[in-house]
């Protein structure tokens, strides 16, 4: 067992210094977002950037549209109590961007527009499909938005020790208005600047938390499984090595799991919206591999940090805290340089849930303005500059 002082993780908390970080990081991305909406002029500006991404940025937007907060938080939480039944998730994911990659990208670059409706309705009634595609889509991002906003209320709780549900709400709140502040100036390419700075920011610290968890343990990933296990509160504690702590009564668990992942995340509205951000086909391919690169690369790291949060922080400790499984990697932070560290990882952590509720919000947006109203209501008669109000506005 690890001593009480680190185990005692809520006394070095500093609430000042965890939002300091914060706001800095959420004004200079404000000054970046005000500084691109200058140039949106047209739907084409507002909904894709005007598609003036190269593929290396856009895949970089990617992995930070796609890096969210389940990414970071959860999944390091999941690997940290069930282990190899956590790593599930990473596994499944990564592997959804094949088939992004081999049967979506090209196609959505060469018969879209903005959203997937473009697309779907290419060869088929446009009235009827569009609806149905519209309706779909702003379905997915409602309830995508829900978890992300939980996501932000449970760090928030762990962060400021704030326990009641008015708190948590409050806080839920004013995130909510940050992001629509970000959509409503600056559009697909303010976002995607925000998204890309997110990815640089969160790949490194997780980067740089994988070297410290490894260097504790003389770069030995066995010593890491080995004091997991020892802080395992899973029966036996060996179980968290092996498949089925979380899956293994029923096997149609796994298969369920996979098709979710893998097909459900392929079909992820806000992110296949980033494939009209490019000029080419080219370019939406070549956003694809670098997307497959980057973000496996950071499920490789979620492992060691998953682990790594078991053996130092302990199961245990993570689930009694206030922000449950979704504190393991805060915590895991807490431990490794305390509050400065601490800090600086939540803010990315914040971070993370702003730009995905950016990226869903102006697709939902978009599908509502575009396919709705545009296509299905003004029968792809409406005025020039009608649309984009109408996407500000919802």
């Amino acid at each position: 067992m690890f001593p009480a002082e680190v185990r005692d993780l809520s006394a070095e908390n500093n609430p000042v210094l965890n939002i300091s970080i914060f706001l800095a990081f959420v004004a200079v991305t404000l000054f970046i977002v005000i500084r691109a909406s200058r140039t949106n002029v047209s739907e084409a500006d507002y909904y894709a950037g005007g598609r003036s991404f190269t593929g290396p940025q856009n895949g970089f937007a990617i992995s930070g549209d796609y890096l969210s907060a389940a990414s970071f938080l959860g999944i390091v939480g999941a690997i940290a109590i069930n282990g190899y039944d956590g790593f599930l998730y990473s596994i499944g994911f990564l592997v959804a961007w094949l088939i992004a990659l081999l049967l979506v990208a090209e196609l959505m670059r060469n018969t879209g527009k903005f959203t997937m409706a473009d697309v779907l309705s290419f060869r088929l009634k446009q009235r009827p499909v569009r609806m149905a595609a519209a309706l779909t889509t702003l379905a997915v991002c409602f309830f995508y938005l829900l978890a992300q906003m939980a996501g932000a209320g449970g760090l928030v709780s762990l962060l400021l020790g704030i326990d009641s549900r008015i708190g948590q709400s409050l806080v839920i709140a004013v995130v909510g208005v940050l992001m629509i502040v970000y959509v409503l100036i600056g559009g697909m390419k303010g976002t995607t600047w925000v998204q890309i700075i997110k990815a640089f920011l969160l790949i490194g610290a997780a980067a740089a938390m994988t070297v410290w968890v490894l260097a504790m343990n003389g770069f030995n990933l066995s010593a890491v499984l080995a004091s997991a296990v020892e802080n395992s509160v899973s029966t036996p504690p060996e179980a968290i090595l092996t498949p089925g702590l979380q899956y293994g009564a029923n096997p149609l668990d796994f298969i369920s799991l996979a098709l979710a992942l893998v097909l459900g995340t392929a079909g992820l509205p806000h992110v296949l919206m980033r494939f009209y951000t490019v000029p080419t086909a080219k370019e939406a391919r070549r956003s694809v591999v670098w997307a497959i690169w980057l973000i496996g690369g950071f499920y490789l790291l979620t492992l060691v940090l998953g682990y790594g949060a078991a053996a130092l922080v302990g199961s245990e400790t993570i689930q009694n805290s206030p922000g449950g499984v979704n504190s393991a990697a805060p915590l895991l932070a807490q431990v490794l340089g305390g509050p400065l560290l601490l800090g600086f990882v939540s803010a990315i952590a914040f971070a993370t849930i702003l730009a995905v509720v950016a990226g869903l919000t102006i697709t939902a947006a978009a599908s509502f303005a575009h396919d709705v109203y545009s296509n299905v209501i003004k029968k792809g008669k409406a005025e020039p500059g009608t649309e984009m109000k109408i996407a500000r506005r919802t």
